[in-house]
């Protein structure tokens, strides 16, 4: 084969029949090429991002194709005047830029995008900012408290640099040799240096991050290039001049230069994108540090960011966001796929709020010491439900009054700015110290959190002696208020109870919405509508959660349906109690869901009147609760610990809906 035929090293091939054999010089075969094998993922990738994607999504993609390209570029274009490679002049339809065909610049490009847009794609569900928590350790040996973690972090790190620096050199000596191995030294010495530093940056997170965010979103699209690869390979559309290769093969067909160079851009990609995230997550987590974000973070704050000190981590707010994320993912999967199409800072105060509409409930299964406490409602919940008596449940919400009156009295007033730390460290269990802390108070109005605890109270009203009717009964195997004194005893206390326990997180959830969205003028002028249309929304989602949960709460002694519309089907609490799948009942429930129905039929428009930042996470929320109602309508569900739950493809639909219907 003559040189004019004759590729001797691509250093970015294509993976695909690119430069095309004698009998086929036309350079139609390129660009058919791209349409082929890489255009196409490109279609696809964007398509399934484009419902999530953000402004700095955006930002991500733009920033990865300016680095990629500029660096790239020179590199291949060195190799090309060097004659490491070559192409025949009519095996391509661009012009040539620094003797790089167009073909391969714009090879250059939808690699980048489609590996972004990968890692982008499978992240989403991640908040960086809760694997912060993982890089604190002492950074002087001296602490006897984590040696162990101390050391293994500087070993983590050194092995890591040890290894790329040891690859540096072997690629150095490689090059200087100028034999066989000229192009393997070539890919090692240009990608080495930046590789070192992304290792440097990134080690904790690549080793800490769920491998979604790491090693799938390297290893799929590096698969995917060494598979075409090797097709166009046993296709003989091209070679490699045997002077400049090792001429050892990963498999049958795959060069292993072409393997490492496939691999090593695809890391890089990632790592870069680790580190950007990184960087975010760190601004995102500390806002006193980095007061003010920026629509578009400029490179200089993003530097500042990454190399931000971690002796100045505040750990307390780190444990609380990582634990506040662990407890919504176990106990709330609806709210959890929400919380991944919001934004930011606003994802983290709304994760630390515990975005979940739902009455005071036990978890046993949790334990007074277990994994559980971990968001402020679910604090609240748990104290309250965890109670060994009435008493101590009232006297722990007295405990949350004065945790608020602390809050809510020291904002603001540096003088008391030691109250709220010692009425939490007074008040409440260690484990509840980091999330109780972090709470964003000055975002957040004082009156639904002050109501909220009314809600509990009203809860704390179930336990009293009684059936709930006006006759004796001496069957006492559970204890419930009488007439006069049941909690839940009409349609408006029903109402009332709603609003106490779901209305006012749907308030404090908008509060932070408008607190993070406030350039959005137009939202704003319309608050007290949009609030006041999400508290009803938060009625009929609670209302879909009284009817999902008859069962299990009357296995807790509580029954949320009114007493009016008990007497009217010929039951008392007691008969719940005794017997909650009564066929009686199915009546009611279905009453409760066509209530909901009606609210968020009434109130399901003013979603899209909410700021931009906030409204798909608000829309996939709504949308995947009220799913748990249209599950109850069906004569057959799956329930799981007691309550019908929604299947996971099937929620993923919902959310996939909701996300493309604005």
């Amino acid at each position: 084969m003559g040189l004019d035929y004759a590729l001797v090293y691509a250093p970015v091939p294509f993976p695909f029949p690119f430069y095309p054999d004698r009998d086929n010089t036309d350079g139609i075969v390129c660009a058919a090429s791209h349409l082929k094998y890489t255009i196409p993922p490109a279609i696809v990738l964007t398509l399934l991002l484009r419902p999530l994607a953000n402004r700095l999504d955006l930002y991500k993609i733009l920033f990865l194709l300016l680095v990629a390209t500029t660096a790239t570029t020179p590199w291949d274009s060195y190799l090309i005047r060097r004659r490491i490679w070559t192409y025949p002049p009519n095996a391509v339809l661009g012009p040539v830029f620094f003797a790089i065909p167009a073909e391969e610049l714009f090879f250059f490009v939808i690699q980048t995008y489609n590996t972004t847009l990968l890692y982008l794609l499978l992240s989403k569900p991640t908040l960086p900012a809760a694997y912060l928590s993982r890089e604190l350790a002492p950074t002087p040996p001296a602490s006897p408290r984590t040696p162990g973690r101390w050391i293994g972090r500087v070993a983590l790190r050194t092995l890591g640099q040890l290894a790329i620096t040891l690859a540096l050199l072997m690629g150095a000596w490689m090059v200087y040799q100028d034999g066989p191995g000229t192009y393997f030294g070539l890919i090692v010495v240009w990608a080495a240096p930046v590789a070192l530093l992304l290792w440097t940056i990134t080690y904790e997170s690549m080793v800490s991050l769920p491998r979604s965010n790491t090693l799938l979103p390297i290893a799929l699209p590096t698969l995917y290039l060494w598979l075409v690869d090797t097709v166009a390979m046993r296709r003989g559309t091209w070679a490699i001049e045997s002077g400049t290769k090792l001429g050892v093969h990963l498999w049958p067909g795959l060069e292993i230069e072409e393997a490492l160079f496939f691999l090593v851009t695809n890391g890089m990609i990632v790592l870069g994108l680790i580190a950007f995230d990184r960087a975010l997550a760190v601004m995102d987590a500390f806002p006193h540090a980095f007061p003010v974000l920026p629509r578009w973070p400029s490179p200089r704050l993003l530097l500042q960011a990454t190399f931000y000190d971690r002796a100045s981590f505040d750990e307390r707010r780190l444990a609380g966001i990582a634990q506040a994320v662990v407890r919504l993912k176990r106990k709330s999967r609806s709210f959890h796929l929400a919380s991944s199409t919001f934004e930011g800072r606003l994802r983290i105060d709304l994760i630390l709020l515990s975005v979940r509409p739902s009455h005071v409930r036990a978890l046993v299964a949790d334990g007074a010491n277990g994994p559980g406490r971990y968001s402020w409602c679910r604090i609240a919940d748990d104290l309250v439900d965890e109670a060994g008596t009435t008493a101590e449940a009232q006297a722990n919400v007295d405990k949350l009054r004065a945790y608020l009156d602390a809050a809510y009295g020291t904002r603001g007033a540096d003088k008391h700015a030691t109250s709220l730390p010692s009425v939490v460290r007074a008040h409440f269990p260690a484990d509840a110290h980091d999330v109780l802390l972090s709470m964003p108070i000055a975002a957040l109005s004082p009156q639904p959190l002050y109501d909220l605890l009314k809600g509990f109270e009203m809860d704390l009203a179930f336990d009293g002696d009684g059936d709930g009717d006006d006759d004796d009964d001496d069957d006492d195997d559970a204890a419930v208020p009488t007439a006069d004194r049941w909690p839940i005893a009409t349609e408006a206390d029903l109402e009332l109870y709603a609003v106490r326990v779901a209305g006012t997180v749907a308030e404090l959830c908008l509060d932070l919405v408008f607190a993070h969205a406030a350039s959005d003028g137009a939202a704003a002028g319309r608050r007290a509508e949009l609030v006041q249309a999400g508290r009803q929304m938060g009625i009929a989602l609670q209302l879909v959660n009284i009817a999902r949960d008859v069962t299990v709460d009357a296995g807790l002694g509580r029954v949320y349906l009114p007493l009016t519309w008990l007497k009217e089907v010929g039951l008392t609490p007691r008969d719940v109690l005794r017997e909650p799948h009564a066929a009686a009942l199915a009546a009611l429930q279905a009453r409760l869901l066509d209530k909901a129905d009606a609210i968020y039929d009434a109130v399901r428009s003013a979603i899209e009147a909410l700021p931009v930042g906030g409204r798909r996470g608000m829309r996939v929320a709504v949308e995947s609760y009220m799913e748990i109602g249209r599950v109850l309508r069906q004569t057959r569900y799956r329930v799981q610990a007691g309550r019908a739950t929604v299947p996971r493809l099937r929620r993923l639909r919902v959310a996939w809906s909701a996300l493309t219907r604005g």
